[in-house]
């Protein structure tokens, strides 16, 4: 883990390689020449909030910024409409004392650039890139003259674009947090944390909360850890999902499963993975749970087959449902994109109590150089334990050029946890 300078240094570079090479494509591949971004201070839109150097952690004042792509002459002006650079990247163009109304200095960029379109950040379907709030909104329009509104438009695709797309060097950093996110995962589920007849699920929580903590990172949700077993009935999604109990003991026996995400340099993990506490006279899982590990491990496989550019979250989904429900599995996905935010922006590839088909998000396309948290399930009969069990999994997933990928690879064989040792 970086000190605090070394990651400022870290976070500027990538958004300087962002700005000057990935914006002016997103912004031809969208078809708008001219982006403006507006927040005020504690109420950032989340786009502006991405576009933020190491070290302003907020908006100030009123902040405007402006991105000018000229498309012929092959460059990007980056340029804030503030009394001060935010950063290195984006340069001041506002000087109060010539100019005192903002509004105002807003607009002479405006009429100096004749832009053919506009992008602003309001959108139906996606929160991420709905950050302009009403007030600004109004406002800007108000100054806006007559022979400009009707270059106005929702920003809505170049705002997912630019929260979805990943670059290399953000691969690089995403790799490694990926890594590290199962390496705690890896110790939570181990003898070094877990006691049988003693620990509790909640005190696993805990220790994937301090450790981030000590580590000196974050966790972007509470994370939470919950336990199959013999003599339990499998729970509704609705209680899978939030209103797991709490305080649960682990004994030997059981199946472990936890959910669990790091930030770091402003990336996010989500992962999903299982463990099975051995009983005393074991030295391996139950040649039945390691079945219905596998059949969780075929979903996947079928899903991420079914990548494609071009085609629409709900059309993987549905294509992926129905091949594995063909194989005889009762697969469930919710697989959401993953990136600068945890629950980021791009296409929905079904929610739990949506499976067939969400509308909006859903109808969203895929891209390359994307990532994404492929978390889904599947249900399997478990006739030694007399009922049903979900095989619960999520890892990191990226599409490019080169088709799919993990980012750091996934869960093939459950974790063994020996408490004898």
């Amino acid at each position: 883990m970086l000190p605090e300078r070394e990651r400022a240094q870290v976070i500027d570079e990538v958004l300087k390689d962002r700005f000057n090479n990935l914006l002016p494509k997103l912004m031809d591949r969208t078809g708008f020449d001219m982006w403006v971004v507006i927040s005020r201070e504690y109420n950032e839109d989340p786009v502006l909030k991405t576009m933020l150097p190491a070290t302003w952690l907020n908006a100030r004042r009123r902040t405007i910024l402006v991105f000018y792509r000229n498309k012929e002459q092959n460059t990007i002006e980056k340029l804030a409409i503030a009394r001060y650079n935010v950063g290195e990247n984006i340069t001041s163009a506002w000087d109060k004392e010539k100019e005192p109304d903002q509004w105002k200095a807003l607009i002479d960029i405006i009429k100096d650039r004749n832009p053919a379109k506009i992008g602003l950040n309001y959108s139906t379907n996606f929160g991420l890139a709905d950050g302009l709030v009403k007030t600004d909104y109004e406002e800007f329009m108000q100054a806006l003259p007559a022979a400009y509104k009707s270059k106005v438009a929702s920003a809505e695709k170049l705002a997912i674009a630019w929260l979805e797309t990943r670059t290399k060097k953000e691969m690089e950093i995403f790799e490694n947090l990926v890594q590290l996110t199962h390496d705690v995962i890896a110790e939570a589920f181990s003898n070094k944390v877990i006691t049988v007849g003693k620990t509790t699920t909640d005190d696993v929580v805990w220790f994937l909360r301090q450790k981030v903590t000590d580590l000196g990172a974050e966790t972007w949700f509470h994370p939470t850890v919950d336990i199959q077993r013999t003599n339990e009935e499998l729970q509704s999604h609705i209680t899978s999902f939030s209103n797991r109990p709490k305080d649960k003991v682990i004994q030997y026996g059981d199946l472990l499963h936890c959910d669990f995400g790091i930030t770091y340099l402003r990336m996010n993990t989500d992962c999903q993975q299982h463990a099975y506490v051995l009983k005393p006279d074991e030295d391996k899982a139950p040649d039945f749970l390691v079945s219905a590990f596998a059949e969780g491990n075929k979903v996947q496989d079928i899903f991420t087959k079914n990548f494609e550019t071009g085609k629409t979250g709900n059309e993987i989904l549905l294509n992926s449902l129905a091949e594995a429900k063909a194989e005889g599995l009762r697969p469930s996905i919710y697989t959401h994109p993953l990136g600068l935010y945890g629950h980021s922006a791009g296409p929905t590839i079904g929610m739990w109590d949506s499976q067939g088909g969400v509308p909006g998000t859903g109808d969203y396309p895929l891209y390359e150089n994307t990532g994404y948290a492929i978390e889904l399930n599947t249900t399997v009969t478990i006739p030694q334990w007399k009922k049903d069990i979900r095989i619960m999994l999520e890892e990191a997933g990226f599409w490019g050029e080169n088709g799919f990928r993990y980012v750091n690879e996934r869960q093939e064989e459950l974790l063994l946890i020996n408490t004898d040792q």
